[in-house]
């Protein structure tokens, strides 16, 4: 199975200028824990989780009304591709430790994978789902922010 036969569409994305508070709020409005960072061309340049808002931010005691997002996001993101088979990118999640990639086609974001996805896919098995939540909440060498 491909991942874009179980990815979320409905995705949100916010510029790297936008501050952290325009941020916060769309990750409210859309009741999620990431965003992905996209420029003018909706190519990923970053992502933010909540956990870099609290730890980045609020914990530094930077303002989140003027803050820039690119101040605080994690650069380095782990994407896959729309048609990655669903084995390959739950490998790639376990590896990385991430709950949540951005999915690319001709290097732009069209979709998000998450744990919750693969959940709920009746093609992806509750074991390979299990397996991949306890790799990814294994604490390792690399552990990633937006996890």
């Amino acid at each position: 199975m491909k991942v874009r036969e179980c990815m979320s569409l409905d995705i949100c994305c916010c510029k790297p200028s936008d501050t952290v508070s325009d941020a916060a709020k769309r990750m409210n409005e859309y009741h999620v824990g990431s965003m992905p960072i996209c420029d003018d061309n909706k190519n990923v340049v970053g992502i933010i989780t909540d956990r870099d808002i609290t730890l980045r931010c609020v914990a530094c005691d930077k303002d989140a009304q003027t803050t820039p997002i690119s101040d605080v996001m994690t650069c380095d993101v782990c994407c896959c591709g729309c048609d990655t088979d669903v084995q390959e990118a739950t490998k790639l999640m376990s590896e990385m430790q991430v709950r949540r990639i951005p999915v690319l086609e001709n290097d732009r974001i069209v979709g998000m994978l998450t744990l919750g996805n693969l959940a709920n896919s009746k093609n992806v098995s509750a074991k390979e789902v299990s397996d991949t939540v306890e790799h990814i909440c294994k604490c390792g060498g690399n552990c990633k922010n937006n996890a």
